[in-house]
């Protein structure tokens, strides 16, 4: 993968972190959209070095490589940036549930009438990989 021209991306102060990019993983096969995290510069430095998605947990203050726990890494296909250069698009192979929460896609909730409906079944149980 090539390097990422860090001087055309903006980056965001979330949960008091500054210097993280939005990352938007999605399905390179399908066009899913599996979940949004965030990375800072080494992260997704490590994402480009090796190939699988790396990630900066704002609850854990680290870097993260996804499925370092479960198994269910994501290998990066391709990298986008949006024409303003504040996300960042990881086209993935998935393996297993992208959502630590035991679901294929973190976006497994539809708001109908005010209110939140599954719109799918788990694929895993976290208690048993957490």
């Amino acid at each position: 993968m090539d390097a990422i021209p860090y001087n055309e991306l903006k980056t965001r102060e979330i949960d008091g972190i500054p210097g993280l990019y939005t990352i938007i993983a999605q399905d390179a096969e399908s066009g899913e959209v599996l979940m949004v995290a965030y990375a800072n510069k080494e992260a997704v430095e490590k994402t480009v070095a090796t190939g699988k998605a790396h990630y900066y947990s704002t609850s854990r203050k680290k870097i993260w490589l996804k499925g370092e726990t479960s198994g269910h890494v994501q290998e990066v296909k391709e990298i986008l940036v949006d024409c303003d250069g504040d996300a960042i698009l990881y086209k993935i192979k998935q393996k297993g549930g992208a959502c630590h929460t035991g679901y294929r896609s973190c976006f497994h909730r539809r708001l109908e009438k005010g209110k939140l409906k599954e719109t799918c079944k788990k694929i895993f149980d976290p208690k048993k990989i957490y």
